[in-house]
């Protein structure tokens, strides 16, 4: 009865193993020290890209152009945008104008 069970349990993970496999690739970019990691990226359109923020105070992702702006991301939280358009995207921290980074979207 126990190695049904097993049996079962393996199965439940290789599926939902393959689940995730078919969802759209994603990134992270962690906000510590007052910079982006990594300041440059280059992603393929549809990929999410997800600022987590390591500091001890609110940042932002604010792109010119208006292509996005996470507003606000508090202390231990994130945010999440996904690339659609190709291009390449120069962004800022609102609060902080000194850290920038860069994403290229293919």
């Amino acid at each position: 009865w126990g190695v049904a069970v097993a049996g079962l349990l393996l199965a439940g993970t290789a599926a939902s193993t393959s689940q995730s496999a078919d969802a759209p690739a994603g990134r992270t970019i962690v906000i510590e020290n007052l910079q982006f990691n990594p300041q440059v990226l280059a992603v393929k359109a549809g990929e999410r890209i997800t600022w987590v923020n390591k500091d001890l105070f609110p940042h932002t992702a604010t792109a010119g152009a208006k292509a996005f702006d996470s507003k606000a991301i508090a202390p231990s939280a994130v945010w999440t945008w996904v690339a659609q358009k190709p291009g390449t995207y120069t962004y800022v921290c609102a609060f902080h104008p000194t850290m920038k980074g860069t994403i290229t979207v293919q």
